[in-house]
């Protein structure tokens, strides 16, 4: 992974194959013309990268190319980016495709996240009774302490079926300072559902002005209003990170460091004690 040049890198796995997507870091993924998937068979050594969003062909190639996951839902692929709305502000759009590889092309009607706020990192979460809904951050940039927020989404993912919910600030957790603006940060929240069923999210900001990775439960198992920090997973100047597992182990993937042209992905084990996360040593 070490020679592969991406930021906030997101990992599917499936059939026995790892597909890597992430912000093509060169520029900070400004005006990047898309995204590229990377493949494995063992975590170890990876395909060339493979073009799978073209954003100047649809328009999108404004100024952010940021954050792609991937997700399969209802037997397709959705891919949830950040752009740069015809408005200046950023939101989180779907793609879709019929396979990892893409090509992905547009298929939210617009951003779903609200038009006049500016958002970034959108993820899809899918409760237990099969209502999706899309957990995002409110930037700093607009209000100074980001926010992270959900919507719930329409059963097709084209649109968002509600408004948006403030769950906590950046500054709300205590551990968290603000860089050198005054701003408090949010960025990349990805939610996970732990051996026992406990529901948790890992979500970035900065302890003195390193990249931190963060964790929240959830109390009952339900994405809401109720929940508790945890201890910070990482402190080493690493974040924007996504878990996924295989069959053999429970995996954080992020970038590290926080410095272009210096960033790349990294991987650690994770241990899901079920009613915890920690890294394993």
């Amino acid at each position: 992974m070490q020679e592969i040049h991406i930021r906030d890198p997101f990992v599917l796995y499936e059939n026995g194959t790892y597909y890597l997507y992430g912000t093509r870091a060169a520029g900070f993924g400004i005006r990047s013309g898309g995204f590229d998937v990377y493949v494995s068979r063992d975590l170890v050594e990876w395909s060339e990268p493979i073009a799978c969003f073209d954003s100047e062909a649809y328009g999108l190639n404004a100024r952010a190319n940021w954050a792609p996951e991937v997700h399969k839902y209802r037997g397709a692929y959705y891919m949830l980016a950040t752009f740069t709305q015809e408005n200046g502000l950023r939101g989180v759009y779907a793609l879709r495709a019929d396979n990892p590889l893409g090509p992905f092309v547009p298929h939210s009607k617009g951003a779903l996240t609200p038009h006049e706020w500016e958002c970034l990192d959108g993820t899809l979460y899918v409760d237990g009774d099969g209502v999706p809904y899309l957990v995002f951050c409110h930037e700093h940039t607009q209000i100074v302490d980001g926010t992270m927020c959900y919507i719930k989404l329409n059963e097709t993912l084209d649109f968002a079926d509600g408004d948006a919910v403030t769950m906590f600030s950046a500054s709300s957790y205590p551990l968290v300072d603000p860089v050198k603006s005054g701003h408090y940060i949010t960025d990349g929240p990805f939610m996970y559902r732990s051996r026992t069923g406990e529901l948790f999210m890992v979500w970035s900001s900065y302890i003195k002005e390193k990249y931190a990775e963060f964790v929240v439960k959830f109390k009952g198992g339900k994405l809401g209003l109720a929940f508790e920090h945890g201890k910070p997973l990482l402190l080493n100047d690493g974040g924007h990170g996504m878990i996924f597992s295989d069959e053999r182990e429970t995996y954080l993937v992020y970038h590290t460091p926080n410095q272009n042209p210096l960033e790349r992905p990294a991987l650690r084990v994770l241990e899901d004690r079920g009613d915890c996360l920690t890294i394993k040593e």
